[in-house]
């Protein structure tokens, strides 16, 4: 299976379910403007706040590498999203040629091995994701911008096996929300005393062949009645 193709196939249908057919032009069916590169780099302040960046509060504590891979894959939604959008307004190809230009990328092949715990301190770290930042404001190509988020991916702990499971099952869950609410502000987000991804990461954990359906169907049990 292709994983990569996988996934922005998923991501254009969320998108068109969500957003309404035709948001690659910048709208929502509801008339919101979309802007998937803000998305992003407020996504990446996210993840460097899972750090122990700050030198004025709890100097000795450990990185939250749980959170900084719910917050890579939350940016990879949006990363996906601005390659599906660029592809198709500019023309340049379809959601497979999109794949095939992802699976060309220099450290791709990196993308593919083995986990390993990355030996850069907690700055050197905060930098890559930074360059991610930077890649966004200087309004890279997009095989920039997927190339610069490989490597948060791979030093956040997540290889591209990792990343299709977190990926799915964050996909399920933000359909899950739609589903109940988000929009319109009612859904419920902490479920007895923990977030709903959490909730999530555990299900994913404790069912290692399950299924998109089967997710939801478990996240239908875990959802606290309003």
């Amino acid at each position: 299976m292709d994983k990569i193709l996988q996934m922005l196939r998923l991501q254009q249908q969320l998108n068109d379910a969500t957003n309404g057919e035709d948001w690659e032009k910048g709208t929502t069916k509801n008339g919101k403007l979309i802007d998937w590169k803000r998305c992003t780099y407020l996504e990446c302040a996210e993840l460097i706040e899972s750090y122990p960046w700050k030198h004025w509060k709890n100097i000795d504590a450990q990185p939250d590498y749980a959170n900084i891979k719910i917050e890579a894959v939350d940016i990879w939604h949006f990363i996906m999203s601005q390659g599906l959008e660029d592809y198709k307004m500019k023309s340049i190809g379809s959601i497979d040629a999109l794949s095939r230009s992802i699976s060309k990328l220099p450290n791709f092949q990196n993308f593919l091995a083995e986990i390993t715990p990355t030996t850069k301190d907690h700055y050197a770290q905060i930098e890559v994701v930074e360059n991610l930042m930077r890649t966004i404001f200087c309004d890279d190509s997009t095989e920039k911008l997927m190339e610069a988020f490989i490597d948060v991916a791979i030093q956040s702990g997540l290889n591209l096996d990792a990343l299709y499971k977190l990926y799915v099952g964050k996909n399920i869950l933000n359909q899950f929300r739609q589903d109940h609410g988000y929009k319109e502000g009612t859904y419920i987000k902490v479920w007895n005393g923990e977030e709903d991804n959490v909730t999530m990461q555990r299900i994913l954990e404790e069912n290692d062949e399950i299924s998109p359906d089967e997710l939801y169907e478990k996240l239908e049990k875990a959802y606290p009645e309003g």
